[in-house]
């Protein structure tokens, strides 16, 4: 995921400060008065600019208990359509097809009153009318945390899971079991959802899967959707629902949630970004949330289509990818965190429950029901698969096939 505090690549621990230094001071800090006041001016219209341009006209606002606000936005005025390839888009309400073997919670004739089996709590407050779909609105306090206001929600130049790791710099690390070998057509996955510490504001702990093609640092194309908790993007340590993209190695293209155009949503009952409640109890009540991914109309130009839980919540265009309009190459799933070295030390920032997977059961995070469609258009569970496992120390993975355990505390004495 993106650092947020900078472009997403690595950057050594005193480069990092510097940079969140130089943005998050005092305007004081820097030369003349008339200079200070001429550059507040830029940032603050940078800022109202890039906010208006954000927010869409909303038909309905909604204050959520949680301090966010959500503006029910018409379906056909949604970001999406500013991208140039999707101007003269069609909007899809529903998939064409859903792939044979999917087991979903209800039928795909759900109804539209019907609840979700985890919620989100603007909803206590409203509900957005047909026609609208929700989006978490932008705030000022969003934009300046990210520096530049045009970096809100993106991330740049950044890997997807691999098992590279240096204790001077800072760390993506993970715990990821990833299958490749094969063309993909689709993928589901169910994810206990936890509310895992953060040790530092500019850190985050996710749970998420990714579906990719292309080389990265090249042409890398992905789709990705998860839970996850980020204070410097969100502004709280909630544990929120997430999707991205990207058509080039996160260099120009992708973004989080709805913050770009791009992905088109059609579902008026779930927010990106907002939070997703309840969370799972240590050695009790486990809440689950399950995605499905599916490219309809395989032989042709399909659209990738993402349902989250009952609900056909919307779909990735193929129009935007380069290599990912046809198959992905690999599939992954698992947890990520942003490790920062403070002070010489592992982080204590958690992943998952903040429990090894050793644990087991009601203890440890899960990800199971875990299958793909493979290149003969078959849902199977994962055949070609490998873990990714940066420092098992501080997060873990144990693997049984199609399902897995995996998370840990972070720094503890055999992760110092």
């Amino acid at each position: 995921m993106a650092l947020p505090c900078g472009s997403g690549r690595r950057w050594t621990r005193a480069a990092m400060m510097t940079f969140c230094l130089f943005f998050l001071m005092p305007m004081s800090s820097f030369g003349s008065r008339n200079t200070n006041t001429i550059f507040d001016k830029k940032q603050k219209l940078e800022v109202q600019q890039q906010l208006k341009h954000l927010n869409r006209p909303a038909l309905k606002s909604i204050k959520s208990p949680d301090g966010d606000i959500i503006d029910c936005v018409n379906i056909n005025k949604q970001p999406a359509f500013d991208h140039p390839l999707l101007k003269n888009h069609t909007i899809q309400m529903r998939p064409s097809s859903y792939p044979e073997g999917f087991s979903f919670d209800e039928s795909n004739d759900v109804s539209s009153n019907s609840e979700p089996k985890f919620t989100q709590p603007w909803k206590l407050n409203g509900r957005c009318p047909e026609g609208t779909i929700p989006i978490r609105r932008t705030k000022e306090e969003d934009l300046l945390r990210a520096g530049f206001a045009a970096n809100y929600g993106r991330k740049k130049h950044h890997s997807i899971p691999s098992a590279q790791y240096s204790a001077d710099q800072v760390i993506h690390e993970y715990a990821v079991l990833s299958e490749q070998g094969d063309k993909y057509y689709g993928m589901m996955a169910e994810i206990n959802v936890w509310n895992p510490h953060t040790q530092q504001t500019t850190e985050f702990s996710l749970s998420q899967f990714w579906m990719t093609a292309g080389r990265h640092g090249q042409d890398l194309n992905t789709i990705e959707a998860g839970i996850m908790v980020h204070e410097y993007l969100y502004g709280d340590n909630n544990t929120r629902l997430f999707t991205y993209w990207t058509d080039d190695s996160y260099q120009n293209t992708g973004c989080y949630n709805l913050v770009c155009s791009g992905f088109v949503q059609v579902n008026n009952q779930i927010a990106m970004g907002a939070t997703i409640t309840p969370y799972s109890n240590y050695d009790g009540t486990q809440s689950a949330v399950k995605f499905y991914v599916w490219k309809v109309d395989i032989n042709g130009s399909g659209d990738w289509w993402m349902k989250i839980g009952d609900r056909d919540f919307g779909y990735w265009p193929s129009s935007i990818f380069s290599i990912l309009s046809n198959s992905a190459s690999s599939v992954q799933w698992g947890g990520e965190v942003i490790n920062l070295m403070q002070d010489g030390q592992h982080t204590t920032t958690q992943m998952g429950s903040g429990h090894f997977p050793e644990e087991g059961p009601g203890k440890a995070s899960f990800f199971q029901n875990l299958n793909v469609i493979d290149g003969l258009k078959t849902l199977t569970g994962p055949r070609n698969s490998q873990t990714i496992i940066t420092n098992p120390n501080c997060y873990n993975l144990i693997n049984s096939g199609d399902s897995f355990y995996f998370g840990g505390p972070g720094r503890n004495p055999n992760c110092p």
